[in-house]
């Protein structure tokens, strides 16, 4: 009679057992696997209200000079890729000039733009900046980003905006800012790694660039009308030109710096 009751019991046991599913995660053959969040979507392009391109090259007028070595040995932690050199004056390929920032200063009107909401990256990597100089929309996140072992702080010494100072002490560790009014341009600097600095354009339209190794650069979208270009370096200044656009075909210019 006890055996009868044990046995009634044992199968009592295993029924429950296999309705709870005995506690596995496994989906069962033939079955759908859990559902799982779906991947945000990128961020759609904003249209820009025109198809004129101006394409232009800044170049450096005269001899260049040797670029400024930078000595890191005050942080054993610091890993720089590449050459340890200066980026305040960058001349590349045919005295093109690098990190000249341009941008529409006026032509636009009293049309408004919406600001992204993709972050523009500035990272700090091999304990300088990246990009040296960048750009930005009023109201667009800025994300800076710790990618060295070591301590870093950002410093943003705006006049518009609110100036800030953060510390990033790990390797991986990320700070989102944005800027509430347009400012031409706002100094970034660590106060840890005296050598490490950047520069932010801070405008209220999409209409800027960043020249490229060769001193070539590109403002896409612009509508019809006449356009103050201006162009600046961190040492060489700032040069303004017109340019004429009819909305759909390009034009060029060009900025030239002496030395």
């Amino acid at each position: 009679m006890l055996r009868r009751v044990d046995l009634c019991v044992v199968c009592t046991l295993l029924l429950i057992a296999a309705a709870c599913g005995g506690g596995s995660s496994t989906p069962k053959e033939g079955g759908q696997p859990a559902a799982s969040t779906p991947a945000a979507a990128p961020e759609a392009a904003i249209p820009l209200p025109g198809e004129s391109t101006i394409t232009g090259r800044i170049k450096f007028e005269g001899t260049a000079p040797t670029p400024r070595v930078i000595r890191m040995d005050s942080d054993t932690l610091c890993m720089p890729e590449g050459p340890n050199t200066s980026e305040v004056l960058v001349v590349g390929p045919d005295n093109g000039l690098r990190n000249v920032f341009v941008y529409v200063k006026d032509g636009l009107g009293d049309r408004t733009f919406p600001a992204p909401k993709t972050p523009v990256v500035l990272d700090q990597k091999g304990c300088k900046y990246s990009p040296h100089v960048f750009g930005a929309q009023v109201g667009q996140p800025v994300k800076i980003l710790n990618s060295d072992p070591t301590l870093h702080n950002i410093h943003a010494i705006a006049k518009a905006n609110a100036e800030f100072n953060v510390g990033q002490s790990k390797k991986g560790m990320t700070t989102t800012k944005t800027f509430d009014k347009p400012e031409i341009m706002v100094p970034f600097r660590c106060d840890v790694h005296g050598w490490m600095n950047a520069f932010g354009g801070i405008v209220p339209h999409p209409f800027f660039a960043v020249s490229n190794a060769d001193g070539s650069f590109e403002i896409k979208g612009l509508p019809a009308g006449t356009y103050t270009l201006e162009a600046w370096h961190e040492k060489l200044g700032t040069q303004t030109t017109k340019v004429t656009v009819d909305g759909k075909t390009g034009a060029m210019t060009s900025f030239a710096y002496k030395g």
